[in-house]
Order: structure tokens, then sequence, then C-alpha cells
């Protein structure tokens, strides 16, 4: 009997994600992945500079394959500003959507979405600023999304060894599932009547996300039809324009519990 295409499908991605590897470099991403047990580290290319820099933390990863600055032997882009270092490694796995999101009990838990947001640089920063403001993960799309590279590792700097990213295949199922554990989901829409803070007045002590949208295009129609509400960011004068990843830190500190 033939298997369904989206068996077939579901195989085949299967198999590509278990042999699929991730070179991270840069000192601050290559030394943050070193020391975080959840990583599967593979391989290690360092100049001796680098080696001396990286510290004790080479000691918790595979022996280091060392090379010369002019001829960095690691399959990075040359024009990647490496610093000497470059870890081989597979992505991280941080769960589910359920398992990451239930918070502690205690504050009240954030959550940022993404939409279609695929520039690994504004993802990178989105997870530094959801470290920062104590979100508990950052859930983006499995396809038409920025996947976890070097580029995006250096940008988060450490934050993706710490931040939960989460890939799911339905953004819009995942919204649903997050508002069946109670969760108040904001999308953020230049066009909103409404402010975030007008949103969540009264209701900070509630768990809350935050959906954004890829810069040009914004959130989807069904992710718009998802959402409990939209929501602008409020601004001075007339440009109201602001970049993904800057817009994220501002929803999140718009958002907070205290």
């Amino acid at each position: 009997m033939k298997k369904p295409q989206w068996v077939v499908d579901k195989e085949r991605d299967k198999r590509a994600a278990a042999n699929h590897t991730v070179w991270l470099f840069g000192l601050h991403a290559v030394r943050d992945a070193l020391l975080n047990p959840a990583r599967e580290k593979l391989r290690l290319v360092v100049t001796r500079n680098a080696l001396d820099r990286l510290g004790d933390a080479v000691a918790h990863g595979p022996e280091p394959e060392m090379c010369e600055p002019r001829k960095f032997a690691a399959p990075i882009d040359p024009q990647s500003v490496h610093q000497g270092a470059a870890l081989e490694v597979k992505p991280l796995d941080w769960g589910n959507v359920v398992d990451r999101c239930m918070g502690d009990g205690v504050t009240p838990p954030r959550v940022l979405l993404l939409d279609r947001v695929t520039d690994p640089h504004n993802v990178g920063a989105i997870l530094r600023s959801a470290e920062v403001f104590g979100a508990q993960a950052v859930v983006a799309m499995s396809r038409h999304a920025a996947p976890e590279t070097g580029a995006l590792a250096k940008t988060a700097s450490g934050a993706l060894e710490r931040q939960p990213y989460l890939r799911v295949r339905n953004l819009a199922d995942a919204i649903v599932e997050l508002q069946g554990m109670g969760y108040l989901v904001l999308g953020l829409d230049g066009e909103a009547e409404g402010t975030i803070e007008q949103a969540v007045d009264g209701k900070r002590d509630r768990a809350i996300a935050l959906v954004l949208g890829a810069e040009g295009p914004g959130l989807r129609e069904k992710t718009k039809e998802t959402c409990d509400a939209l929501v602008k960011i409020d601004f001075a004068g007339e440009f109201g324009s602001l970049n993904v990843s800057n817009a994220a830190a501002v929803a999140l500190y718009a958002s907070r519990a205290t």
C-alpha cells in the first residue's frame, strides 16, 4: 500500500533533521555553545589566539582542530566574522509549545510568535530581547522562518543557547494552543486602533503572547483572524514604523507584568 504524501514528507523531513548540523562562529557564540550541556558538539575549529581566548570552555567540546587565521578550515562563508572560532553542532531541541510556555506559576509568562520573519539577524536580536525581558519562548514557523544558523547565533550573542526558539508547522494552531492555555494573544499591526498598553490594562496578571509579522507584509490574514486582538505600538509624530526586532523589544516592555 502506497504511503500518503504527507507521511512521505514527514519521514523525509525527519531524516533531514537528523542529519542536519549547524556551524556556529564567533568567540561569544562558540563559547556559550561549548558551555551548554544540551548542545551536541561535533567539531571545533580554532586558531591559536581563539583557543587561548576561549579558555576553559574548550574542555566541554570536541578536540580542537588547529588552523592558521589565513587558512580557516571551517566550511563557513569567508565573509563571516568568525574571530578564529567555529563549532559544528546539532540544532537544539526545545520541545513543544505547551511544555515551554506553561510558566513558573509565579510570574505571568510572555511569549513571542513570529509570522514569516526570515532575517537571521532580526531573529537573533529578538532572541536577545526575549532573554532580557524574561520571555518563556520565541515561536516561529518550521518553514518561511529564520533557521538556526551561525549568523543568527552570532547576532543573538549567546541567547540562542538559553532562550527557547521553537519551530511549529502551523502558527495559527500554536496560537489556538496558547489560547487554550489561557494566553491573551495580541497581534501587532500598525493599522490597529488600540495600543498594547490599552489591551493589557487590567490584564497584566495574565499570560500574554505577542505576534509579530515580517517587515513589509506584516501579519497574514489567517494570523490576524486567530489573534484575540490587534494592537499597535504607540508612537510620536507621523513616523510609526520600527524594525521587527526593535518592535519585539518595545512590545515585551509595554506588556510586562509589573
